[in-house]
């Protein structure tokens, strides 16, 4: 009898661990085949309207391709008040496609794009799976001072208390027009628009302890005219990380249904 219960909750708990593992390939093979970019937008003032946050990307102007273009209007779609009719708007010009409102700030083209930290030719710019996209408006209309900077790291998970190291940089141009990346140094770091007493060093690195919570870092210069850099930190509690409540729950469902199978072969 022992032997056959030791068999039969064996086989119990494979075949509820074979369905486990199936529903897991199956999230998976659908989440592998959506093109997911990460879009920040920065608004009027350097204000962060969209900080890092992940946007599913379809051929939303249906021209046969996946571009800058496609992304910010579903970020739109998504985040702006009355969507992307309300908030965006692109026109194709002997350049591409180009700009001409952006998070329902209409400044007369004054616009920047980012592709993974470079510089886009035009919003029909093709991008992939994983890219990183920043759109801002200028804030100097008059000397066009702007310059895009950025942390090393846009995403990041840590336990509450942890220390934080990011390096801050921005996009340049040497004496000859090629492009450089400069490191920024005497920062002001900020979390979630207010100032902190963490400075970047002379090689652009500052070092900030993250609370509880999801929060964006950003920065300040008093040198430069920055498109302010985004960082999502998210900082969980101490103790047991998600996945592994995730893994106590299961092996919890998969003892009880045992356990309902055991009692039922018992009154048999």
């Amino acid at each position: 009898m022992k032997k056959q219960r030791s068999n039969l909750l064996k086989k119990v708990t494979a075949v509820l661990a074979a369905a486990l593992m199936m529903v897991t390939g199956c999230v998976t093979a659908l989440a592998a085949e959506s093109t997911e970019v990460t879009v920040t937008i920065v608004g009027e003032n350097g204000e962060i309207v969209m900080a890092a946050e992940t946007i599913s990307v379809t051929d939303a102007d249906e021209d046969g391709a996946l571009t800058i273009n496609d992304a910010l209007y579903l970020a739109h779609e998504a985040a702006y008040p009355g969507g992307a009719a309300a908030g965006f708007s692109s026109a194709m010009t002997e350049y591409g496609i180009s700009l001409n409102l952006l998070w329902g700030i209409d400044n007369g083209g004054s616009y920047g794009y980012i592709l993974n930290d470079a510089g886009a030719l035009s919003l029909s710019d093709p991008i992939a799976d994983g890219d990183y996209i920043c759109a801002y408006a200028y804030t100097d209309l008059t000397t066009w001072s702007d310059v895009y900077s950025y942390f090393d790291v846009k995403n990041v998970t840590a336990k509450a208390g942890d220390e934080l190291t990011l390096t801050l940089r921005y996009a340049g141009y040497d004496e000859n027009w090629n492009p450089i990346v400069v490191d920024v140094a005497g920062a002001v770091i900020t979390v979630d628009g207010e100032e902190t007493d963490v400075v970047t060093d002379e090689n652009g690195v500052a070092v900030i302890k993250v609370e509880k919570g999801e929060h964006v870092i950003s920065a300040k210069s008093d040198s430069l005219t920055l498109v302010s850099p985004v960082c999502v930190a998210t900082a969980e509690a101490s103790g047991l990380s998600a996945v592994w409540y995730v893994v106590i729950a299961a092996a919890v469902v998969i003892i009880a249904a045992a356990a309902v199978v055991l009692g039922k072969k018992r009154k048999k």
